[in-house]
Protein backbone atom coordinates (compact mmCIF):
# COMPACT_ATOMS: atom_id res chain seq x y z
CA UNK A 1 0.00 0.00 0.00
CA UNK A 2 1.49 3.35 -0.97
CA UNK A 3 1.62 6.36 1.34
CA UNK A 4 -1.25 8.08 -0.47
CA UNK A 5 -3.44 4.99 -0.15
CA UNK A 6 -2.46 4.65 3.50
CA UNK A 7 -3.48 8.22 4.31
CA UNK A 8 -6.82 8.05 2.49
CA UNK A 9 -7.81 4.77 4.13
CA UNK A 10 -10.95 5.42 6.20
CA UNK A 11 -10.43 5.21 9.94
CA UNK A 12 -12.16 2.32 11.69
CA UNK A 13 -14.67 3.03 14.45
CA UNK A 14 -12.22 1.57 16.96
CA UNK A 15 -9.45 3.90 15.73
CA UNK A 16 -11.76 6.89 16.18
CA UNK A 17 -12.61 5.67 19.69
CA UNK A 18 -8.88 5.31 20.41
CA UNK A 19 -8.14 8.92 19.41
CA UNK A 20 -10.93 10.15 21.72
CA UNK A 21 -9.67 7.90 24.54
CA UNK A 22 -6.07 9.13 24.27
CA UNK A 23 -7.14 12.78 24.22
CA UNK A 24 -9.26 12.25 27.36
CA UNK A 25 -6.33 10.52 29.05
CA UNK A 26 -4.07 13.51 28.41
CA UNK A 27 -2.07 12.15 25.47
CA UNK A 28 -1.08 14.29 22.52
CA UNK A 29 -1.86 12.68 19.18
CA UNK A 30 1.26 13.33 17.12
CA UNK A 31 0.39 11.55 13.93
CA UNK A 32 -2.04 9.06 12.42
CA UNK A 33 -1.26 6.37 9.82
CA UNK A 34 2.48 6.75 10.35
CA UNK A 35 5.13 5.11 8.17
CA UNK A 36 8.67 5.18 9.59
CA UNK A 37 11.95 3.65 8.54
CA UNK A 38 13.51 1.61 11.30
CA UNK A 39 17.18 1.31 12.25
CA UNK A 40 17.08 -2.05 10.46
CA UNK A 41 16.05 -0.35 7.21
CA UNK A 42 12.60 -1.95 7.33
CA UNK A 43 9.47 0.15 6.87
CA UNK A 44 7.30 0.22 10.00
CA UNK A 45 3.61 1.20 10.12
CA UNK A 46 1.72 2.58 13.12
CA UNK A 47 -1.92 3.59 13.34
CA UNK A 48 -1.07 6.37 15.81
CA UNK A 49 1.93 7.91 17.50
CA UNK A 50 0.94 9.39 20.84
CA UNK A 51 2.85 11.21 23.55
CA UNK A 52 2.33 11.64 27.26
CA UNK A 53 5.18 13.31 29.09
CA UNK A 54 8.44 12.85 27.23
CA UNK A 55 7.79 9.44 25.73
CA UNK A 56 6.39 8.86 22.26
CA UNK A 57 4.55 5.57 21.85
CA UNK A 58 3.50 3.66 18.77
CA UNK A 59 -0.09 2.39 18.69
CA UNK A 60 -1.61 -0.40 16.64
CA UNK A 61 -5.39 -0.64 16.39
CA UNK A 62 -6.67 -4.03 15.28
CA UNK A 63 -10.43 -3.93 14.83
CA UNK A 64 -10.67 -7.70 14.42
CA UNK A 65 -13.51 -9.84 15.63
CA UNK A 66 -11.09 -12.36 17.10
CA UNK A 67 -8.44 -12.80 19.76
CA UNK A 68 -5.09 -11.13 19.14
CA UNK A 69 -2.23 -13.58 19.63
CA UNK A 70 1.30 -13.17 20.93
CA UNK A 71 2.77 -13.09 17.40
CA UNK A 72 1.01 -9.77 16.68
CA UNK A 73 2.22 -8.33 20.00
CA UNK A 74 5.81 -9.41 19.26
CA UNK A 75 5.58 -7.72 15.84
CA UNK A 76 4.40 -4.47 17.46
CA UNK A 77 7.21 -4.70 20.04
CA UNK A 78 9.83 -5.30 17.33
CA UNK A 79 8.50 -2.47 15.16
CA UNK A 80 8.46 0.00 18.06
CA UNK A 81 11.96 -0.92 19.15
CA UNK A 82 13.24 -0.66 15.57
CA UNK A 83 12.10 2.99 15.24
CA UNK A 84 13.02 4.02 18.79
CA UNK A 85 9.52 4.31 20.24
CA UNK A 86 9.00 3.13 23.82
CA UNK A 87 6.26 1.12 25.52
CA UNK A 88 3.94 0.40 22.58
CA UNK A 89 0.16 0.19 22.88
CA UNK A 90 -2.09 -2.41 21.24
CA UNK A 91 -5.84 -1.92 20.97
CA UNK A 92 -8.14 -4.80 20.08
CA UNK A 93 -11.20 -6.86 20.91
CA UNK A 94 -9.47 -9.40 23.17
CA UNK A 95 -6.02 -10.88 23.76
CA UNK A 96 -4.69 -14.41 24.23
CA UNK A 97 -3.12 -15.40 27.55
CA UNK A 98 0.30 -15.64 25.84
CA UNK A 99 -0.15 -12.11 24.45
CA UNK A 100 -1.01 -10.80 27.93
CA UNK A 101 1.96 -12.57 29.50
CA UNK A 102 4.45 -11.29 26.88
CA UNK A 103 3.00 -7.77 27.18
CA UNK A 104 3.44 -7.76 30.96
CA UNK A 105 7.09 -8.77 30.63
CA UNK A 106 7.82 -6.20 27.89
CA UNK A 107 5.74 -3.28 29.27
CA UNK A 108 3.33 -3.21 26.34
CA UNK A 109 -0.09 -1.75 27.09
CA UNK A 110 -3.08 -3.78 25.91
CA UNK A 111 -6.38 -1.94 25.68
CA UNK A 112 -9.64 -3.66 24.83
CA UNK A 113 -12.49 -2.16 22.87
CA UNK A 114 -14.61 -2.55 26.02
CA UNK A 115 -12.15 -0.53 28.18
CA UNK A 116 -11.96 2.28 25.61
CA UNK A 117 -15.74 2.25 25.20
CA UNK A 118 -16.23 2.71 28.93
CA UNK A 119 -14.48 6.12 28.66
CA UNK A 120 -16.89 7.43 26.02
Amino acid sequence: MSNSEEQTKPKSHLAEMAVTYFKKEGYKIHRENVVMEGFSGATRHFDLVVQKGRQEQGVWVRDWNRTIGVNVIIKLDTSSEDVGLGSPIMIGEKFSDHAKSYSNRRKITLLTKQKIGSFM
